[in-house]
């Protein structure tokens, strides 16, 4: 006796007639995974950057101070604050995946444990611009 035939369903049978705003059909759960991919590439070639620059110092110590120089720019000044804005969300939400993934009423709660991340990543940039500003705008001007 053989298996039975698979049935493949119709489209129409597997997709939503009525359109929920975006492409994936999902709201805090789908923008909490875009901005945790978006935040871990932009981190990982932020590494792998600063390995490169770093490793110059022992081929090449001139080469090394000239990139470093370049570093202390008011753009790379800004660079250092979305730097730290992708490093803050990636690691609270991080965290937000830990509990979800380990708790038992964590996937019940993704969408308010997704508000809280945001939550802490404002409060932690509240903290975090204002100083760079003023690092930035002493660049610019040339006080300390």
């Amino acid at each position: 006796m053989s298996a039975p035939a698979r049935v493949t369903p119709k489209v129409s049978e597997t997709t939503s007639r009525t359109p929920r705003g975006t492409l994936y059909r999902g709201h805090e759960g789908m923008w909490s995974w875009v901005l945790h991919r978006i935040t871990g590439i932009g981190i990982f070639f932020f590494l792998l950057v600063h390995i490169l620059d770093t490793a110059l110092i022992r081929v090449a110590p001139n080469a090394y101070d000239a990139v470093i120089s370049t570093y202390k720019n008011p753009i790379m000044g800004i660079g250092e604050i979305v730097l730290v804005a992708a490093i803050a969300y990636h690691a609270y939400n991080g965290l937000r995946i830990i509990i979800v993934d380990f708790s038992e009423k964590g996937a019940k709660f993704q969408r308010q444990l997704w508000w809280g991340v945001l939550g802490l990543w404002v409060i932690t940039m509240a903290g975090f611009v204002p100083r760079q500003v003023m690092v930035i705008l002493a660049e610019i001007t040339g006080g300390h």
